[in-house]
């Protein structure tokens, strides 16, 4: 049959196939609906069917699901929006106790534990010939740690030597800081411009520095006494205290203190007891009951808040 100008296609090619009846000739099953697999473009070729990406749910032997075991990824459900996450709940009062714990930790370590780094700068022990090899080989109860001199014991005991002679010290590295307890300490070889004033506060146990040449003993000449000089370096020897020496002082310690020395020419003024606060003026004993108890009221407290807050977010579905 000529189709109509201008017609549409004969209607039989577009209808639906029909219903084919049940076995038992009761309701019709309607066909399944076409998936995306089985569309045909308008021009009769079958479209491409994308390839599969790793084994269907249910491929294992027997029709049951494939475990892990059995190649097929393993697939975590979705996670409810606004659902805590696993673990959210953890930071309890046991993990701000552990969080202060790590803060405090550099605190509540002994000072000779602390300068184990400084022990580091550089490599090897202490050179063979240096004031501190020689210092630490008159001693029979000392060991060497690195470029440090310890006395010997099952921990990590005071530092009593440290060599830093020849490790390419640009300026004093701020290790140094944790080497408060050295009586020998080296820093010739180095191309060291200036010492810093404050380089060696608190170092009030120094009795022999060795430093180039270029450079001047740390507070003076009238910190030591005995300042000696050869072809490389300069030997400061004898610190003197600074509170006892006949120079005057830069300023006077106010009234109520007492003057203490506080490392090569410097000084540090420590209230007399039974005086504390600003410029020693307070009269009164320190009230540690009071502080400690403040102090342990808030850790608690803030512990608390933070378990609170923390378990109700792990609690919300």
């Amino acid at each position: 049959m000529t189709p109509r100008a201008g017609g549409a296609a004969p209607a039989a090619a577009s209808a639906r196939p029909p219903l084919t009846a049940s076995p038992r000739g009761s309701r019709p099953h309607p066909r399944p609906h076409p998936g995306p697999a089985a569309l045909r473009p308008s021009g009769g070729h079958r479209a491409p069917v994308p390839p599969l990406r790793g084994p269907l749910r249910g491929s294992g032997p027997g029709g049951a699901r494939a475990g892990p075991a059995g190649g097929e990824r393993a697939r975590s459900c979705p996670r409810p929006l606004g659902a805590p996450r696993r673990g959210a709940g953890m930071l309890g009062a046991g993990g701000a106790a552990g969080a202060f714990a790590l803060l405090l930790l550099p605190l509540l370590l002994p000072r000779a534990a602390r300068g184990v780094a400084v022990c580091g700068l550089c490599p090897g022990p202490p050179r063979n010939g240096s004031i501190v090899a020689r210092f630490c080989e008159s001693r029979r109860d000392t060991e060497s740690d690195g470029r440090c001199c310890r006395e010997r014991g099952p921990t990590p005991g005071r530092l009593l030597g440290l060599d830093l002679s020849n490790c390419s010290l640009h300026s004093v590295p701020p290790g140094l800081a944790e080497a408060t307890t050295a009586i020998v300490l080296d820093l010739t070889e180095n191309p060291l411009t200036t010492l810093p004033s404050g380089s060696f506060l608190g170092f009030i146990h120094l009795q022999s520095l060795a430093v180039p040449l270029a450079l001047q003993c740390p507070g003076g000449s009238d910190a030591w006494q005995d300042v000696t000089a050869d072809r490389s370096s300069r030997l400061c020897q004898g610190q003197r205290n600074a509170c006892n020496s006949s120079v005057g002082l830069a300023w006077p310690c106010p009234e109520n203190s007492v003057c203490a020395p506080d490392g090569p020419g410097l000084i540090q003024c420590l209230c007399a007891s039974p005086f504390h606060g600003y410029k020693c003026l307070r009269e009164d004993t320190f009230p540690m009951l009071l502080f400690g108890g403040i102090l342990g009221t808030a850790t608690v407290s803030l512990s608390l808040l933070l378990w609170g807050t923390q378990r109700r977010k792990a609690k919300t579905p």
